[in-house]
């Protein structure tokens, strides 16, 4: 799914890299627990958070994510604006709940990761 259609679906507003919203994103996680997308999320992904800390752009760089969206009309600080923009990652912003913008997002195709039974 292209970031723009993501923007669409949840009547988003781009925060930044706004000329990076043609990139695809094959899946989707949705959390606040930065150890939990480490361990579930694989690239090319979409992240779906209320949580608002450079941890969240710092792991989303790690993975090779291309996009967050901040749920809850919850909106980045200056400094992780800067440094998205330096990383390429498109930051969104929603009024949307998770709850809410994970289900749009899913019901229009965009999966997440399967997780293996332990």
């Amino acid at each position: 799914m292209k970031i723009s259609t993501i923007k669409e679906l949840l009547g988003a507003k781009v925060i930044c890299c706004a000329d990076e919203l043609d990139k695809h994103v094959y899946s989707a996680c949705g959390s606040d627990m930065m150890s939990d997308v480490l361990a579930y999320v694989k690239d090319q992904a979409v992240l779906l958070t209320g949580l608002v800390n450079s941890q969240v752009i710092r792991t989303a760089e790690m993975m090779d994510m291309n996009c967050i969206v901040f749920v809850r009309s919850k909106m980045p600080t200056a400094e992780m604006i800067e440094l998205a923009e330096e990383c390429g990652i498109v930051i969104l912003a929603t009024d949307k709940r998770m709850y809410e913008a994970c289900g749009l997002l899913y019901s229009n195709g965009l999966h997440g990761n399967r997780v293996k039974n332990v």
